[in-house]
């Protein structure tokens, strides 16, 4: 399984480097504005030379910086820092300039078959932060979560598993396994599920329960969820930034 580096650190230091693209502003002002992400999107290859970004269930971005996805043929979730240029955007909706891009682990939900799928998947505890990256869009559900790590401990393995509640095909729940780490301190990831398994609520919005086990015992959320729409958290709940950390 590949392992990957994801953090709100990792989003501060990608745009620094930001992968060889330069931003278009020399205006200290704009550089300070740049070092944050300003959009969640899906990055969505069309071919070899050619991707767009979905922004949201409605609008679509076109990179008049770059052809290729960074992310060869994978489609991902990204934060993304952008600025809106008056350039040609068709077939989109929005030509933009990307000043900087970071994917975020995208991975599918898995169906329960087991009767204990925290043997297979994990019990240890998380917190989801409320935050305007917690959101259900574009046929995934991405995660701001919180959890103990080591300082220099072993990657963290999360999953989404569908299939949990045989009454409700929209209950999901999340497991969180540290593989042993030491816990030593607190620190957030994000990570993007896609919702392509769950039933197709044909133009309805219904309620998507997420479930997940908590430092305070098993919590519940509920989204307004109608395939292909978008809804948010509704608490914004930034914190300060933490230390690089892997999950799986």
């Amino acid at each position: 399984m590949k392992r990957v580096f994801v953090s709100l650190t990792s989003i501060l230091l990608i745009a620094a480097t930001a992968i060889g693209i330069i931003s278009c502003s020399d205006d200290d002002n704009d550089i300070y504005r740049n070092l944050y992400p300003n959009a969640l999107v899906t990055v969505k290859p069309v071919d070899a030379n050619s991707f767009y970004m979905q922004l949201d269930d409605n609008i679509t971005l076109k990179p008049t910086n770059m052809t290729s996805s960074p992310y060869g043929n994978r489609e991902v979730r990204a934060l993304v820092n952008f600025d809106y240029v008056n350039q040609d955007a068709s077939p989109y909706n929005r030509a933009v300039w990307v000043n900087w891009i970071d994917s975020i682990l995208t991975k599918p939900a898995v169906p329960i078959t087991d009767l204990q799928p925290s043997v297979e998947y994990g019990d240890d505890a998380v917190e989801i932060v409320r935050d305007w990256v917690t959101i259900a869009e574009d046929g995934y559900l991405t995660l701001r979560f919180r959890t103990l790590w080591g300082l220099r401990g072993r990657p963290h393995s999360v999953n989404l598993a569908t299939g949990v509640n045989p009454d409700d095909a929209y209950e999901v729940e999340f497991f969180h396994d540290a593989n042993g780490d030491t816990p030593t301190h607190y620190g957030d990831a994000i990570v993007a599920f896609r919702l392509d398994g769950l039933p197709d609520t044909d133009g309805k919005t219904v309620k998507l329960k997420l479930k997940w086990k908590s430092f305070s015992g098993y919590r519940w959320a509920e989204f307004d969820y109608c395939t292909g729409d978008a809804t948010i958290a509704p608490n914004n709940d930034m914190l300060k930034m933490r230390p690089a950390i892997e999950i799986e």
